[in-house]
């Protein structure tokens, strides 16, 4: 089953699952603030965006900025860097949606029916 990450007072969020309802697609929706993606649905992701980390990184985001993370980003382990995200679901770009090996983070219409038509 497609699982989408998302949080609730995201409008590109609830875009995202609205599209998803209007074509029928079946998912679980998951808080990603209190249930962010694990160490190996971001390994897949990261996988899936091409090996781009800062792809999965919310950029716009507080916690992004406070802990000012694009100047960090570039010279840190991949595996620290998942390891934050896994532990701060306000770092993940949202909405990120899982379905095996297919995945997506953010919302661009056409990109979420050519991956998860039913």
């Amino acid at each position: 089953m497609l699982k989408v990450y998302a949080y609730k007072n995201c409008s590109t969020c609830q875009k995202a699952l609205k599209h998803l309802k209007a074509r029928g697609v079946a998912y679980q929706e998951i808080p990603i603030r209190e249930q962010p993606p694990g160490l190996e649905e971001l390994k897949r992701m990261l996988k899936i965006q091409g090996g781009r980390l800062a792809s999965l990184f919310n950029t716009s985001g507080r916690d992004y900025q406070e802990m000012s993370l694009k100047d960090k980003l570039p010279g840190m382990a991949v595996e620290k860097a998942l390891e934050l995200l896994a532990g701060n679901g306000n770092l993940v770009k949202r909405p990120f949606a899982l379905q095996g090996g297919v995945g997506a983070v953010g919302f661009k219409p056409e990109e979420w029916d050519r991956l998860f038509s039913r």
